[in-house]
């Protein structure tokens, strides 16, 4: 069963954003779920909106955290915090 990266990562307008990188799909094209503003969606959350995609959670994997500028390169451009995981399309859902 092949296995994918799902990541979560908060846009600029404040929203979490997690979805699905399909390698050789156009990025329009990847599974997504945008979250209102507000906390940092709870793994609960982020599992219900995994399922609702048609993937889980690989056995064993876990959220790893990173943080990226928004400009590249540049160490006092705002924090981008990125999180992600290990997924397998779930038994049965297209993806």
């Amino acid at each position: 069963m092949s296995t994918f990266r799902a990541q979560l990562v908060r846009r600029a307008d404040g929203r979490w954003h997690l979805y699905v990188v399909l390698f050789g799909a156009l990025v329009s094209q990847w599974p997504e779920h945008r979250f209102a503003r507000g906390p940092v969606p709870t793994r609960a959350e982020r599992s219900r909106v995994l399922t609702g995609l048609g993937y889980e959670l690989v056995p064993g994997a876990e959220w790893v955290w990173t943080e990226d500028g928004e400009r590249p390169g540049d160490d006092t451009s705002a924090v981008r915090l990125i999180a992600a995981t290990a997924v397998r399309s779930r038994q049965g859902a297209a993806s």
